[in-house]
Formats: structure tokens, C-alpha cells, sequence
């Protein structure tokens, strides 16, 4: 059978396929994976990659001189150095799709958590204040203006949530969509200035690393609400906190941090905001189908059939 790595664990319903279409190498189990590299590296063919345990990198290809896919478990890949996997002719797959629902109600899930203070109210009558007085009013939904920062594939299904609840959308992003019926805005700190909730949908790197900075929070203002369901590094955190704490802003509710999954005593400590431990996909139902796909991705690809969803950095061409 051909050789795989998995760079960390996946749900059995996943890894079980592979254990049986493939001879699997779990390679954050070993205690020594340099060895196990040498040992193994030079008949590996694949790998099925996800999380932060093993960063796949030059390091790792150069370890793996057999490599020819790597099957990434989730949409968002910045674990995986997708460009020097496109210059040496690797392939990289991704999960997309298949948690574009989850992770969309989940957002509007957590904005009206964080709106309504659902889990400070939830922890107010559980402490039995509720016999003493009720709890104070919070702020609304009504007469938000929302702005969503990546008008991708997750963030056009936020998007029509957000409609459903009667409120305007504008967008941000690297190029205006001609077929979206949002306002585009080219700059982020003019959107923000424009709107008082911003949802953050952006995947990681370096072209999104910290553009939610100390600017953009204070023309977003005093009224203001920041929701990340996308990559942690988008918001510079230090800005975020410095921000609630001096209250340049009202709130944030966050299911991703810059450094999972250590998030900042700050934060926590912070009654007013609504902290998630990245679930946004975090449901049976979606995880497997994401298990699912990286499955087929690597299926296919040694049954000569090519990737199924490719990324953008290692595009295939059926020959």
C-alpha cells in the first residue's frame, strides 16, 4: 500500500479510511521525528495534514523527497507552505464547502451572543441575581450596519444571514466581486468608519496578517462590535485588547486567536466580550464530511484521478 503521513489526529471516521486504503505514519505521535522521517521518508507519497502539529513546510517536503499531495483538513490552510509546495511541483488540497454553513451560523451565532451578552446573562441567572433585580438592557441588533471583512465563500453565506435579519451589508476585500449586491469598500479603516459591526471571514497569512489594527478599531468607534470566525492573526490581539480596555470599542466575540490555544489572560478576564475555543466547524455532522473529503482527495489523486479541490497556489490540469 502507498505510504501517507498524518501530521496530527483526525476523527476516527476519517482515519480509519485511510489506515485501510493507505499505510499511515502518525508522525505527532513519535517521540523522535527526525528518525522517523529517515526512516520512512523516503517512500512517503502523501500526507494528511491539519492543525498546528506539524507545520508543512520546505522542512518537511525536503524530508519527504517522494511527496507528491498533501491533503489539508479544513479551508484554511496557513499551517501548509502552499507557494513552495506550488514551486516544487506538490499539489495541496483543502476542505472547502462542506463547513461553509457551520461556520456561517455559527458567526451569527456568536454576533448575537456577544449583541445580547447571551453567556453573561446565562451566567447572571445561574448566580441567582436574577432574584435581586433583572439583568441591565444590552445593546441590539437594530439599526446595525455590518461589515464583513472576505467576501468568500463563508463570507457570502454570512452575508445572506445577516440580510435575513434586515440589516446592511458592506464588504472588504483584495478586488470588488461584480456579482455581489454588497457596497465594496477598497479600505478597510473607511468601511469601519462606516459601519459599527465588523465579522471577520479572512483566512490567515501575510497579506491579512493584522489588517483589524489600532486604526481600523477606532474609526469602527465607541458603539462598536468585532466578530472573527476567520483566522486569528487577522486582528492585531494587542490593538483589540487595548481597545476594549479603554472602550474604543463596545465588544468582540472571537472563536479564533492569534496563538491557539493560548489565549490572552487579558481577554478571558474580560467580562464584555464572548470567547469561542474555535469551533466553527465544530459539529459531528460537518467534521466528518470535512474528514470525508480529505479522504476522497487523496483517493483520487493515487487512483490517478487528480485532486479534487485543489488551492489556488497548486492548481491541476487534468492532462
Amino acid at each position: 500500500m502507498t505510504d501517507i503521513i498524518m501530521t496530527g489526529p483526525l476523527m476516527a471516521y476519517a482515519a480509519d479510511q485511510l489506515k485501510a486504503r493507505f499505510t499511515v505514519h502518525e508522525l505527532w505521535k513519535a517521540e523522535d521525528r527526525a528518525a522517523l522521517l529517515k526512516e520512512i521518508g523516503g517512500k512517503v507519497r502523501g500526507v494528511a495534514g491539519g492543525g498546528a502539529h506539524v507545520r508543512i513546510d520546505g522542512a518537511l517536503f525536503d524530508a519527504l523527497p517522494k511527496l507528491e499531495v498533501v491533503a489539508n483538513f479544513g479551508v484554511g490552510y496557513d499551517s501548509v507552505d502552499a507557494k513552495e509546495a506550488g514551486k516544487r511541483g506538490l499539489i495541496v488540497t483543502n476542505t472547502p464547502d462542506v463547513l461553509t454553513d457551520e461556520v456561517a451560523d455559527l458567526a451569527l451565532g456568536l454576533l448575537l451572543a456577544t449583541v445580547r451578552q447571551l453567556p453573561q446573562v446565562d451566567r447572571y441567572l445561574r448566580a441567582g441575581k436574577w432574584l435581586e433585580k433583572a439583568y441591565p438592557l444590552t445593546t441590539s441588533l437594530r439599526t446595525r450596519k455590518v461589515g464583513i471583512v472576505g467576501l468568500g465563500r463563508i463570507g457570502k453565506a454570512v452575508a445572506q444571514r445577516i440580510e435575513a435579519f434586515g440589516l446592511p451589508v458592506s464588504y472588504h476585500g483584495r478586488t470588488r466581486q461584480a456579482d455581489v449586491p454588497y457596497r465594496y469598500y477598497p479600505s478597510l479603516v473607511e468601511m469601519a468608519a462606516d459601519v459599527d459591526t465588523l465579522i471577520s471571514v479572512a483566512p490567515g497569512g501575510a497579506s491579512t496578517h493584522h489588517m483589524i489594527n489600532a486604526d481600523v478599531l477606532k474609526a469602527l468607534g465607541p458603539n462598536g462590535i468585532v466578530i472573527n470566525v476567520g483566522r486569528g492573526t487577522v486582528i492585531d490581539e494587542q490593538a483589540l485588547i487595548e481597545a476594549l480596555k479603554n472602550k474604543v470599542i463596545l465588544s468582540a466575540g472571537l472563536d479564533v486567536f492569534e496563538d491557539e490555544p493560548r489565549v490572552p489572560a487579558e481577554l478571558i478576564a474580560m467580562d464584555h466580550v464572548v470567547l469561542l475555543p474555535h469551533v466553527g466547524s465544530a459539529s459531528v455532522h460537518t467534521r466528518e464530511q470535512m474528514g470525508q473529503l480529505l479522504v476522497d482527495n487523496l483517493v483520487s489523486w493515487f487512483d490517478g484521478k487528480g485532486p479534487l479541490t485543489p488551492v489556488a497556489e497548486t492548481p491541476w490540469k487534468k492532462a
